[in-house]
């Protein structure tokens, strides 16, 4: 779906994304925020239904949340230190040199760059920082288990993914980011899911959405008698990894 300019892939996956996708390690934000010299605005931008927003107020005195889509931001959990809006990344409404941290959390590949780089800029305080991130394709303990998940990512809804999509696989690396690098430490996302919460987060794929338009059927359901065969008792809790790609500067 594209408003006025701006492709949404996650309307009609907005409850899904809320609920299914994994949320980031604390120590990220423990570290990114070590790295700012004040802790009074951090801005989280394309931050969806605030998965990485609610992290951020654990450590900022505020946290503006901004993303384009009406349909995540309503999914938003309230909180008294988080204020969520509808924005684009090159508009943020925020006041010139407030900002001690923009953070963008597996969105920076939507965003119309150099105008979403002036915005920053405009924004972040004197010494500010600015970090984007990205996970990439997940890694699911048992081996029959993940070539079924790799199969089902690259082969079954693998031609309806976005092209933005590329630029998460190779880690945000031919992304510009014209900012004064900071060298990160390494980071990774760690679940234990069982069979329903992987389901889930198939199911808030922008792929999968796009497959259910063009196809008509939910390639999740096609996906269940294979998996549920190899996965053995469905509530058993299986270890599921995600790297992160992480570009950091001021």
């Amino acid at each position: 779906m594209t408003i006025n300019g701006f492709k949404d892939h996650f309307s009609t996956v907005s409850d899904h994304y809320a609920r299914s996708r994994p949320t980031y390690p604390p120590e990220l934000f423990a570290w990114l925020a070590g790295q700012c010299r004040e802790r009074d605005l951090a801005w989280d931008c394309g931050a969806g239904s605030g998965q990485a927003s609610a992290a951020l107020a654990d450590f900022f005195t505020k946290v503006v949340a901004t993303d384009a889509s009406a349909a995540q931001i309503a999914q938003a959990q309230p909180h008294p230190r988080i204020d969520y809006r509808q924005a684009r990344a090159e508009a943020s409404g925020l006041e010139r040199a407030s900002v001690d941290l923009v953070t963008v959390a597996q969105a920076l590949h939507w965003f119309d760059p150099e105008p979403f780089h002036a915005e920053v800029r405009r924004v972040l305080k004197p010494g500010g920082v600015v970090a984007a991130w990205c996970y990439g394709v997940l890694r699911v303990e048992g081996e029959a288990v993940n070539d079924m998940a790799w199969d089902f990512y690259a082969n079954q809804v693998g031609p309806h993914w976005p092209p933005e999509r590329r630029l998460v696989e190779n880690g945000y690396r031919d992304l510009s980011f014209p900012f004064q690098g900071i060298e990160p430490p390494a980071f990774a996302i760690t679940v234990a899911w069982n069979l329903e919460q992987l389901l889930g987060y198939f199911a808030s794929w922008s792929a999968t959405a796009r497959y259910r338009q063009v196809h008509g059927v939910d390639p999740v359901e096609r996906l269940l008698p294979g998996l549920r065969a190899v996965w053995g008792d469905p509530e058993r809790s299986r270890r599921v990894t995600w790297p992160i790609s992480l570009r950091v500067g001021r």
